[in-house]
């Protein structure tokens, strides 16, 4: 090959890869806490497809109380890809027609990548010394936690407290709704979603103790001032299984459903498990949970499946107009 056609060659591979490659946004509506998380692991995705596909990937986030993020994507906010607290919410963007309702089977361990669960987060050196959830409804305590209408992290709060109180010696539904309303007695203010009552707490100085998933008890704890804070494991609590899903009607009128897909199944990869437990999410890799156990405290933990069945018939009990917290929560 002389010179000339070797030129040529070379000038029709870079048009071809210049035509080839392209520029892809996606945007991902997620909870409350997941802001350090995803800034991590879209980093890592873009570079990763960067590399084996020559295209840019951009990928926008959006981040609000899990139930209020549901209902803008109902509403209309274009998600490619969702990734919030609970099932319900993916299943409330499902039942609006806009991805299959058997999305949960589309990836690994009913399409949640990672684990969490609920934690207390309380004053250096615990002066109200709470240690369990029988502690929150002592006199002169002040509890923080996010509104359960809003936030998925809030509703995991309230059914950790309900099963807390089933487990008990004598425990049934009504001695658990009579804890979780006086619990409710306690809290002073209601935040949309968890990063704002996680500020509200450490921020503002509200309260006693905040409710709060344990990825973001062990974020404040690594922020500065976190040595203001101590973490306080409950006797028992629930296993938070925060699922993902691609927006079925979305990517394919974005014509990003390649990459949406790719985006998601790339949280399970061993690259992005390890991102999710330096960002405090337990993750689902068994060889990456063992590395970083350190860094966790044991929890003994129940499932949902265990005390509640599924979430949608969670949600219908608990959280839907004239549920349960409607009737026993703040001011009833």
């Amino acid at each position: 090959m002389n010179l000339r056609t070797a030129l040529v060659a070379l000038v029709g591979t870079l048009l071809t890869t210049s035509v080839l490659a392209k520029n892809v946004t996606l945007l991902n509506v997620s909870y409350d806490p997941t802001r350090e998380l995803y800034k991590s692991v879209n980093a890592a995705f873009a570079a990763q497809w960067k590399a084996e596909h020559g295209d840019t990937v951009t990928i926008q986030m959006s981040n609000g109380g899990s139930g209020k993020q549901a209902r803008s994507v109902v509403d209309g906010l274009p998600a490619d890809v969702v990734t919030l607290a609970l099932a319900y919410d993916i299943d409330a963007v499902a039942d609006h027609g806009l991805l299959d309702k058997n999305w949960q089977q589309r990836l690994p361990d009913n399409a949640s990548p990672y684990t969490s669960t609920i934690v207390f987060l309380v004053r250096k050196d615990n002066p109200k010394g709470i240690h369990d959830w029988n502690d929150l409804i002592k006199p002169g305590v002040q509890v923080v936690t996010p509104n359960p209408k809003t936030s998925g992290g809030a509703r995991w709060n309230f059914l950790a407290a309900w099963g807390y109180a089933l487990k008990q010696p004598g425990g049934n539904e009504a001695k658990a709704r009579a804890f979780v309303k006086t619990l409710f007695e306690h809290v002073p203010v209601l935040d949309t979603g968890a990063r704002g009552a996680t500020n509200t707490f450490a921020q503002r100085g509200m309260g006693d103790v905040l409710l709060a998933w344990e990825n973001e008890a062990l974020l404040a704890k690594r922020e500065p001032g976190g040595d203001q804070f101590e973490i306080v494991v409950p006797s028992i609590s629930i296993l938070a299984e925060p699922p993902v899903a691609v927006v079925d009607k979305n990517v394919d009128a974005h014509g990003t459903r390649a990459v949406a897909e790719a985006y998601l199944k790339f949280l399970y990869s061993p690259q992005a498990q390890e991102i999710e437990a330096r960002n405090f999410y337990r993750p689902r890799s068994q060889a990456i949970a063992a590395k970083y156990a350190a860094q966790f405290p044991k929890v003994k933990t129940f499932t949902l499946a265990d005390e509640f069945g599924t979430w949608r018939k969670a949600q219908a009990t608990f959280f839907a107009d004239c549920g349960v917290f409607d009737q026993i929560g703040p001011g009833h």
